[in-house]
Parts: C-alpha cells; structure tokens; sequence
C-alpha cells in the first residue's frame, strides 16, 4: 500500500519534437491536488484504489476499513499489509480493521515498496497535459486507476521483485 499526491501542478515528461519546432506545452499550474492510495499483490497483480481530497489519518482509517471490507478481511483470510512509515498511518482508535496486519517498512526505503512502482502508471495519462479544473484531472485519473485495476499482468510485472516471498509456495 502506497499513497501519492497529483494535481494540477503539471508533471512534465520528456517528449519528442520535431528537429528544429519549438516544443509547447501548456501549463496554468494550481495547487489543487488528489491523492491515490493504492494497494497491489504483486504475486497476483490484483490491486485496488481510492482517489480521495486529503492525505491524513482520518482518510487513512476511512480507506483502510474499505479495503479490508473491499477484500474480505477478516478472521480469514488475514492481509498483510506493506506500507511506509507515513506519520499519518495512524489506526482508529480501535485499531486495524480485522483481518488487517500493517507491516511497516523502514524509514527512506522506497525501493523496498512495491506499491511505489504504481505512481509511473497512474502519471502516464496526466503527465504533458493541462486541465481545466480538478474535475476533469479527477475523471482522467479515476479511468486511468479503474483500468489499472483490470490489468493484473502488467502490475504484477511492476510490483514483483525478483525477492518478494511468494506465498503460494
């Protein structure tokens, strides 16, 4: 599990133009912003993502309790859940929804967060692109997760590193 912050301050990629035209991109940059969290199986690709306003632990509880609904978490199955050591992965006041093991990682070690590998996925519809409001970066980004989340193969192809511990063996 993985949290990123996107908006419409423009996130500018390298893009080819002809030799010798000038290279325009429109920006109108605005501290509007949305966060995704996202949680993937790297073994399995199977993912899910949340689009919401604010990055905080309220937000965090809120998203935590679906997922595990999301997943079924419970008594059984158990879900172990990787994220880093954000200051804001505070649990409710009751703790963890059932079923949920939070497992975190060490401090400044993103390369050890598989989910940190989604971020160059979800960029990719946004990324050289101007919007008019937040609305319509919102929708863009919604579809972008939404079709993530059919393609298991290519997250799993992101998110699985040659270490990971396989569980199904």
């Amino acid at each position: 599990m993985d949290e990123h912050r996107l908006g419409l301050q423009p996130i500018l990629r390298t893009v080819w133009a002809p030799t010798g035209q000038p290279l325009v991109r429109p920006v109108h940059p605005r501290d509007e912003r949305r966060y995704i969290y996202a949680f993937v199986n790297p073994e399995s690709g199977e993912s899910r993502f949340w689009l919401v306003p604010v990055l905080n632990k309220e937000a965090y509880q809120a998203v935590m309790a679906a997922f595990a609904k999301s997943v079924g978490a419970g008594e059984d199955p158990q879900v172990l859940v990787v994220q880093d050591g954000g200051g804001f992965h505070v649990p409710a006041p009751q703790g963890h929804p059932p079923g949920v093991e939070p497992l975190t990682l060490p401090l400044y070690a993103p390369e050890l967060q598989p989910a940190e590998r989604l971020w160059a996925l979800t960029d990719r519809t946004v990324a050289n692109r101007y919007f008019d409001t937040l609305h319509d970066f919102s929708q863009t980004l919604a579809q972008q997760c939404a079709w993530l989340g059919t393609q298991p193969d290519l997250l799993s192809h992101h998110t699985l590193f040659h270490w990971w511990p396989l569980l199904s063996h």
